[in-house]
């Protein structure tokens, strides 16, 4: 599957969890599209296997290690941002998922620092570091459908995902008069190397309940998630995209 054709020459985007999994798609879409990327992300690990993965584009991409729940980490990488923004993606995320009966406070407390504080402190900081000769600045937030009708055993987890989207539309309205375009993306069930290693008996129960009768590519979330950054979206603004195959129907 090839991603939409988008040009993002001469624009930059910064992409939180940006090293692996879905954000390490957006990562590459967006450089595959011309843009200049920043990649935030708390793993150093996830780091350097992506910059060798991406080492062709040495002259467009910068990595820089951040833990999103802290102020200080968000506020010292801004510091050393080579330029402003146009797009920033708020992706990273992390999940700890139990029963609410079984859920412990810690799992709570992390889920909520990294999903919600996370995309806070982020979007907080960089609000005047974004590019101020364009009026087509971009927030995108990745929800997630759990987030719009709630999911067993992730109380804390759509607590965030449905607390990023409340966010995007009070956003979307106060800035749009500011050059911005505020939007969330809904991820539904997706094929990551995560879900790879699942059984495949699983895997197909899950692709069952989808009424397209199959799990979404990394390549969705990144199609739409260029598209909303394009100036073709410049009009679509505080919507949610559910990227589910229908699921929430």
């Amino acid at each position: 599957m090839q991603n939409l054709t988008f040009n993002f020459s001469g624009q930059v985007a910064l992409v939180t969890g940006g090293a692996a999994g879905i954000g390490f798609k957006l990562t590459t879409s967006y450089l595959e599209a011309g843009s200049k990327v920043v990649v935030w992300d708390y793993s150093q690990e996830a780091l350097n296997n992506a910059q060798k993965e991406l080492s062709k584009y040495a002259t467009q991409v910068t990595f820089q290690q951040v833990d999103v729940t802290q102020r200080t980490s968000v506020e010292a990488a801004i510091k050393a941002l080579p330029q402003p923004i146009d797009i920033l993606v708020n992706n990273a995320g992390i999940t700890r998922d139990k029963s609410f009966g079984k859920m412990l406070d810690a799992d709570w407390d992390a889920v909520i620092q990294t999903n919600l504080t996370g995309v806070y402190n982020v979007t907080k900081g960089l609000l005047e570091k974004f590019n101020p000769q364009t009026q087509n600045k971009r927030i995108i937030t990745i929800s997630s459908v759990v987030g719009i009708y709630g999911n067993f055993g992730q109380a804390n987890y759509a607590a965030t995902k449905a607390g990023v989207i409340g966010f995007t539309k009070t956003l979307a309205k106060e800035l749009g008069r500011k050059g911005f375009a505020v939007n969330a993306i809904a991820p539904g069930f997706i094929k990551t190397a995560m879900t790879n290693a699942m059984p495949k008996e699983v895997l197909d129960a899950m692709a069952a309940k989808v009424p397209v009768q199959r799990l979404g590519e990394v390549d969705d979330i990144a199609n739409a998630c260029l598209f909303l950054s394009s100036q073709q979206a410049g009009y679509i603004n505080g919507t949610v995209i559910s990227v589910d195959g229908g699921i929430v129907l």
